[in-house]
């Protein structure tokens, strides 16, 4: 990696870390270059402006984690909703960069930036896009295979799910708590058992 993209890759890093504990809005660009100790220079060469370095936070970072923890766990499963499940399971209470306290970084970034910034919309959509419709194949393929009930309407099930998580990420953030993810698991999985 040549020293301009590390120092690029870095810039977004630490400006995820200070925007995912303080807010996109609150974040200031002279706390982000105070952060990566990079002059405000550099800052400009790789970003023309704050909304640019955000934009490239969700298309750069954000998309690929995205993809590993959130889109590769439903491909090629037998078990769609099992995986499902696990995979709320594994976000909500075994992942260690999601932190309780700071919510969900696309659902922050959603309720802070999509209803002023088209741009911001437009990435965060395609983020959510990707997971529902992940889902809905992922429900789909058990339904052919038989292994959730025919009638159902896995986009339904894809909504219902990610409500569900962005809702409770929010409401872990107001009590700094995981117990209430608990009881979102919990009802998940009651719902699931009752589409098997």
């Amino acid at each position: 990696m040549k020293k301009s993209e590390a120092t690029r890759l870095n810039i977004l890093q630490k400006a995820f870390e200070l925007i995912y504990a303080k807010g996109y809005q609150t974040t200031s660009i002279d706390e982000i270059i105070a952060t990566t100790q990079v002059t405000k220079g550099a800052f400009y060469y790789h970003f023309k402006t704050k909304d640019e370095m955000g934009l490239a936070i969700i298309n750069e970072l954000l998309k690929n984690n995205f993809k590993s923890t959130f889109i590769e766990p439903l491909q090629n499963t037998d078990h769609p909703l099992d995986s499902i499940y696990q995979l709320v399971y594994g976000i909500l209470m075994e992942n260690d960069l999601l932190k309780v306290e700071y919510g969900c970084p696309t659902s922050n970034f959603t309720q802070e930036m999509a209803p002023w910034h088209v741009d911001f919309t437009k990435a965060l959509n395609e983020l959510s896009s990707r997971w529902e419709n992940a889902m809905i194949a992922c429900i789909e393929n058990g339904k052919t295979a038989g292994s959730v009930k025919e009638h159902v309407n896995a986009k339904e099930i894809a909504v219902f799910v990610m409500s569900g998580y962005w809702g409770v990420r929010n409401l872990g953030k107001l009590e700094n708590s995981k117990s209430v993810y608990l009881i979102y698991l919990k009802g998940l999985k009651s719902y699931f058992q009752s589409l098997e």
